[in-house]
């Protein structure tokens, strides 16, 4: 071993840039908080198919179902047939693009908010944690006489109006 060898590993050309690292791990972030969303939507949405399509339309709303698969990378064929179970369950609306002169028309889609996806499964979810937490009353053989969880949604709209509104009450009650 000479002493050349022991500062081999110091030349600059062998680590990126601090700006092309720093972008690799943002790029990074972004992908790994991309993959906890559409985890977490696959579970509200019930296939990952579902989720990358959401995920799509709300970041490109109004589009094909051609336009869709382009920017998810799924088949054409999986795309239609997840669009018309979503269509069918309210939770994507579609309407026929106007295109100028005869021809097809096709469908293009947009999502419904998210906080009117979450409204979606709040009964569900509110149900399931109320059985959880009766289930000392279920394993006694009685029924629950109450329902001790409850989930309010609230959009951001709904949230300000509220404020709004608690403000006009407060500002009458100095007078």
């Amino acid at each position: 071993m000479s002493t050349d060898d022991l500062h081999e590993d110091d030349d600059e050309g062998d680590q990126p840039a601090i700006p092309e690292r720093l972008e690799e791990e943002a790029g990074t972030a972004v992908s790994g908080f991309d993959d906890g969303l559409v985890d977490l939507l696959s579970w509200v949405l019930d296939t990952e198919t579902r989720a990358r399509i959401y995920v799509e339309l709300r970041e490109s709303p109004w589009s094909t179902s051609d336009e869709i698969a382009d920017g998810t990378g799924l088949y054409p064929s999986t795309v239609r047939e997840a669009l018309a179970a979503l269509h069918e369950e309210a939770i994507v609306e579609r309407r026929k693009r106007q295109a100028p002169g005869a021809g097809n028309n096709p469908y293009e889609y947009t999502a419904i908010a998210p906080s009117d996806l979450v409204g979606t499964i709040v009964e569900e979810v509110q149900s399931e944690l109320n059985t959880v937490f009766n289930l000392d009353t279920y394993l006694g053989g009685e029924e629950p006489t109450e329902d001790p969880v409850h989930i309010t949604v609230q959009s951001e709209g709904d949230t300000e109006a509220a404020g709004k509104a608690d403000g006009a009450e407060s500002a009458e009650s100095d007078d």
